[in-house]
């Protein structure tokens, strides 16, 4: 007897993220200021930057910590991935753009074009968005979603911002590119004349600018005292077998 009807399956949306974005899970804020606080107390200074800033990131939400070379990807959490980036600011809650150094884009390695103030700033400028746009193209598809999550930091880090945005390919005809008087390259956008990236020749540096969301969460701790050294290693039962020292000698 035939059968005409269409075979139920067990099917899975592999295009839903980690979460939606911005909208953090409930208890990271918690986490985080947990491991702020845990971070102060024990280097007993405000130290934070990028690869701990992924570690931690990646603690709070349960995902993975997976640091790669282009760095787009740091942080990985089923078909969504992070890159990790810090800011100081002075009060983070108040930031309105920040600047986020997002790797190094040479066109004069990737293309063999000569890239200094004397070149052509509009082909320049397509050309470091070509790198960026590849290496995003090459993320994306590994990962469904793909995304950057920026802490904006106090100098104390009494006080952080923290939101994401998606990583993005961006459309060179929409730019104009202009060298500054630091003989850096400057991209603006063309309809709002809003600065949207700096590279710098001399290291090919790439910077972009992006807006702080309204949406983003702003955290603040208490400032916890620095855990006494000699008092952690006798609780730990420290004493001098722990070390093992040698001595190399040079041959005769």
């Amino acid at each position: 007897m035939e059968n005409n009807k269409s075979p139920k399956l067990r099917t899975v949306n592999k295009s839903v993220s980690a979460f939606p974005l911005n909208e953090f899970p409930k208890d990271f804020p918690f986490l985080l200021g947990k491991e702020l606080i845990y971070l102060l107390a024990s280097k007993g200074k405000p130290e934070l930057e990028g690869s701990e800033w992924e570690s931690i990131f990646a603690t709070c939400i349960g995902a993975d910590w997976k640091p790669s070379n282009v760095g787009l990807d740091d942080v990985v959490m089923g078909n969504t991935a992070w890159g990790a980036k810090t800011v100081k600011a002075t009060k983070p809650s108040t930031q309105k753009r920040v600047r986020l150094i997002s790797g190094r884009n040479s066109p004069n390695y990737s293309f063999g074009e000569r890239s200094d103030q004397k070149a052509d700033p509009t082909l320049i400028g397509k050309l470091v968005l070509e790198i960026w746009n590849e290496r995003v193209s090459a993320i994306r598809e590994k990962f469904k979603h793909l995304r950057t999550v920026v802490l904006v930091k106090s100098n104390d880090l009494s006080e952080v911002v923290v939101f994401e945005f998606e990583t993005v390919r961006y459309d060179y005809e929409l730019y104009k590119w202009e060298w500054n008087k630091n003989n850096n390259l400057v991209g603006t956008h063309k309809k709002t004349g809003e600065h949207c990236f700096t590279w710098q020749p001399h290291g090919s540096q790439f910077t972009i600018v992006e807006d702080v969301p309204e949406k983003c969460l702003v955290i603040k701790i208490k400032q916890p005292k620095t855990l006494d050294k000699d008092q952690i290693l006798k609780a730990l039962g420290f004493d001098k077998s722990w070390v093992t020292v040698t001595q190399k000698t040079s041959k005769p």
